[in-house]
């Protein structure tokens, strides 16, 4: 069976990895063997953070209308609730929104939910 020089396959398969790993610290960016493990890391880390983001916002947003209905005399339950109820299709990212940006036109809908 004939030789196979792998040089050029595999000096592109780990620069490949070394492109990935570049701005790491140390010998993690330097290195290949450590490239390739704190590669594999990042990108599991990237994948599952992904879906992660998704959660953590959410969690802000409902962080910021409970505190924003609490300032208007209402927990946050009973003011999902009641703007179920009332039929105000706003979703948590837009009341999140207005309670930062704009707490006026929040505290009229907040009025709005009570009545």
């Amino acid at each position: 069976m004939a030789r196979v020089k792998r040089g050029n396959v595999a000096r592109k398969r780990r620069n490949k990895i070394l492109k990935l790993a570049r701005g790491f610290r140390g010998g993690n960016g330097k290195l290949f063997r450590t490239a390739n493990q704190r590669v594999m890391k990042a990108l599991c880390n990237a994948y599952r953070d992904r879906r992660r983001r998704k959660r953590d916002f959410r969690r802000l947003w409902i962080a910021r209308v409970n505190a924003a209905a609490r300032l208007n005399g209402m927990s946050y339950s009973s003011f999902m609730g009641n703007l179920k109820k009332a039929d105000i299709r706003i979703n948590r990212k837009m009341l999140a929104q207005l309670a930062v940006i704009d707490p006026s036109n929040f505290s009229k809908i907040v009025e709005s939910v009570k009545s």
